[in-house]
Parts: C-alpha cells; structure tokens; sequence
C-alpha cells in the first residue's frame, strides 16, 4: 500500500521532471537546508538522515528542482523553460532595483524582467525628460552558471540633447562562486559586453563596446533583513569614445509580512578617464557612456527608495525612486523605475 511520504514524494517529483527533463528520483540528500517556499506556506526544513523530509515541498536534489504548489498557467509555463529552473532555495530576497543594467542580483535565476524608467535631466544637460522601455533576460544553464542579457529596449526623449532611439544591447555570463543556502549567503561573478548596435542620435552606437567586470553579493542577516552588494568596472575598448567608470551600488531590505518589502539603495559611480566625444564635464552615470572629457576623477552619486511586492515566490513588483546625493548629476536630476519579474 502506498504510504503518504511515498505519495508526497512523488507528487513532488511530477514538476521538477517537467521543469528540468530529469529521471524521476527522490534523494534529498542528509542535512541540506531548503530555502523559504512561500508557494506551499511553509519555512525551512531540513532533510533527515538517509531519507527525504516529510514536507511535500522538499525538495529532491539539494534544492535544485521545483517544490510543489505550482499548478496551472505557472506549471504549463515552467514546463517549457529549456535552461535550469530557479533555485527556490533563496527565494526570499528580491532583486536591486536602482542602477538596473549594474545592479546584478547574486543569484542564479531563469527570469524575464520588463521594466521602465523615467528620467528627468537636469537643465545644465538640455531638461527635459527620457524614458526607457526595456526587457532583461536571464537563463540559468547550471545551479551556478547563468546567461544574462541586462540592457537593451527603446528610448524616447524630449531632451535636446538625447533623441529617440534604441538601446544598446549587452550579454554576457554569471556564475555563482559561493551558494550557502544554509546561512543564506550568495557570492557571483560576471563579465558582459556592450554591443554598440544602438541609435546614435540616442547617445547609443558610440565606440566599440564595452566589458563589465563584476562581482555581486548578498546575505540575509537579523529577522527578514536582507543586504546586496555589487561592484564593477566598465572598460570601453576604445577609451577616447567612452569613458572608463568603477562603480559600486548597495541594497539594504526588509520584508514585512508575507508579500511586502521597503527598500533602500546607493549608487556610486567614479569616472577614470576622458574621452574625446559627448558634453564636457558631463558624464553618462549607468545607462549611458558618452565618453567626455573633463570627468577623470570625479564622482556621482546616487539613493533610491523604493517598495517590491511579491505576489508569488515567482513574481515580483517593484517601484523606486531615486536622486542625486552629490552637485554632479550628470543626466539624472531625478528617476523613477518600475520594474516587473517573472522567473521559471
């Protein structure tokens, strides 16, 4: 006769084969510590000695596959995913908000990220306003190693200076050198490169691109506090086009209740060279690189305040809102970024 941890573990297994193309199996190895499932109203559970735990959200390889709960639309869509599922070991962070194509959560994540992003310029760079409309893409191919895709989409300004037009596109890789599920704490590294495809009359296309060099951390610390870290440095290949910057962003969060989180975020960008092109004295801060003269040595920065709301463990909603801290603003005299989230 079937027992019911027998019949839990194998409903279980149904989502993670579909999610993953797995051969059913059921080894939740001893000791491993799973992450918050909020989709089955549960917290953390640890695996016994030599056997699965009885909850039916355990999960069946170190938190590798898919807890239960999923049905419906969110089932059928994770079914199709072809790249490693998300984790749901970490799932009770939220992603960074400000500094969106720098800002790179430490997590390994299958996700589609629509987002906008209204700026207003400050009179020195023409007034004015620009808004962005952009799509991220993240792909897990491992537990650890994932794709990125973090700018792209469409700009359309009333500036004098930046005009209509596309973005530019930049891809590149992330992967997880420290995964401790068991005190929550993520450590990731990542190279991406800009592809200078965009609309020159959008302040895009200029030069031969661009790498990122990045790493990016977070940890869970106290009762629902979480803290994100993530440094860089953009290195254009053609230095007199773009401008070199060291940048580094921070994210402190609290959850409150099971949906809700208020947040707060800093920014810091340090410009290490000029160029020959774009506004003398006036940098691009993150979205843009307009490779001035005149910034070596200089520095911008930036809060955000903002607010997610998570209406599943795979979805977040989030808003922010974010100003200059210091007299250099660039092209930001303020910005606000709405952003949405759907992992697989």
């Amino acid at each position: 006769m079937l027992s019911v941890r027998d019949f839990l573990r194998r409903q279980c297994a149904l989502p993670a084969l579909l999610l993953l193309g797995l051969a059913a199996g059921s080894n939740c190895q001893a000791g491993t510590i799973l992450g918050h499932s909020d989709q089955c109203g549960v917290t953390q559970e640890s695996c016994g000695e030599g056997d699965c735990c009885e909850d039916p959200c355990c999960d069946l390889d170190s938190c590798s596959g898919l807890g239960c709960g999923e049905t419906g639309l969110m089932s059928g869509l994770l079914s199709l995913n072809p790249f490693q599922g998300t984790t749901p070991c970490f799932d009770d962070f939220i992603s960074p908000m400000s500094n969106p194509v720098f800002f790179e959560d430490p997590r390994t994540v299958s996700e589609l990220r629509p987002m906008f992003v209204h700026h207003n310029i400050p009179a020195g760079a023409g007034g004015g306003h620009a808004n962005v409309i952009a799509l991220q893409i993240r792909a897990a191919i491992t537990e650890r190693l994932s794709l990125i895709a973090t700018k792209d989409g469409f700009i359309m300004s009333t500036n004098d200076v930046v005009d209509d037009g596309w973005a530019d596109v930049s891809l590149g890789l992330k992967y997880g050198l420290i995964q401790d599920v068991e005190n929550q704490r993520l450590l990731s590294a990542g190279l991406t490169f800009e592809l200078p495809v965009g609309t020159p009359r959008a302040l895009q296309g200029n030069g031969d691109g661009e790498f990122n060099l990045f790493l990016t951390g977070g940890l869970e610390f106290l009762e629902h506090w979480h803290f994100l870290s993530a440094t860089g440095f953009r290195l254009p290949t053609d230095t007199s086009a773009e401008n070199q910057v060291w940048y580094w962003s921070g994210h402190i969060d609290r959850k409150f209740g099971e949906r809700f989180y208020g947040l707060v975020e800093m920014n810091w960008y340090h410009y290490m060279s000029n160029g020959n092109a774009g506004i003398p004295g006036i940098g691009g801060g993150d979205f843009f690189n307009l490779g001035s003269p005149g910034i070596a040595g200089d520095d911008m920065a930036t809060v955000a305040f903002g607010t997610k709301f998570k209406p599943s463990a795979n979805t977040e909603l989030g808003v922010a809102y974010e100003i200059p801290m210091t007299s250099r603003e660039d092209l930001m005299r303020n910005r606000t970024t709405v952003d949405f989230i759907l992992r697989f």
